[in-house]
């Protein structure tokens, strides 16, 4: 069976989690912690950084974005992910860099890197002003989201694509941790409820780890 190396907090590796259940590609989850700089995996992936897969072929495919492209160009008789008009492809990738570049560095690392990782990698306590900047930023991200949606039935267009799995990740991150006051936001809501009813979904709402107690709507399909 392919394998897939991931972190229950990465939401790169979230997305390959949702990206291989939406196309109903078998794998086995196996999580790196990859502040541990195991010998194995930097074998793997020398840069270190996650997901990585592992196909049965012996394949690996490093990185977020070559793993979405491989999965898509490899399993053409799956459900497609990057469907659509060229515009549309566009939008998606656009939104996927979006997601994976500004809300990443404005959100992701101001709430869940301060919050969670920052005690693992430097053995720190979170900031307080960062975390405060991050709650803003994802105010503000949460609002452009709404802005798309209310003109969209996903947020790429008419159907589901990558750039609602990308997002979804990150903001499934987020609100692992608690962060996420869903009512003030409820256009946003209806389409993370969309999504988390999925059986794609279903795994990351069963991720637990040490040190993290998650929100008690965390897993509540009907939050």
């Amino acid at each position: 069976m392919r394998t897939l190396y991931h972190m229950v907090t990465c939401p790169f590796s979230r997305t390959a989690r949702l990206a291989l259940g939406e196309k109903k590609l078998e794998f086995d989850p196996i999580i790196e912690n990859i502040w541990l700089e195991r010998e194995e995996f930097i074998d793997l992936n020398s840069a270190g950084t996650l997901p990585v897969l592992v196909e049965e072929s012996g394949l690996v495919v490093n990185e977020l974005y070559p793993l979405m492209e491989y999965l898509e160009e490899a399993y053409q008789d799956t459900p497609k992910l990057f469907e659509g008009t060229a515009a549309t492809r566009v939008e998606i990738r656009r939104l996927c860099v979006w997601m994976n570049t500004k809300f990443f560095n404005e959100v992701y690392q101001k709430l869940v890197w301060e919050k969670v990782l920052k005690r693992h990698y430097l053995k720190q306590w979170a900031d307080s002003s960062i975390l405060r900047e991050g709650t803003r930023s994802l105010k503000h991200h949460l609002q452009y989201l709404a802005i798309l949606l209310e003109e969209r039935d996903w947020l790429a267009g008419r159907t589901l694509t990558m750039a609602d799995l990308v997002a979804a990740a990150h903001l499934s991150c987020i609100d692992f941790i608690g962060y996420i006051s869903w009512e003030a936001h409820p256009v946003v809501k209806n389409w993370y409820a969309c999504l988390k009813s999925r059986p794609s979904f279903r795994p990351l709402l069963l991720d637990h780890m040490t040190g993290v107690q998650p929100p008690s709507h965390y897993a509540d399909l009907d939050f």
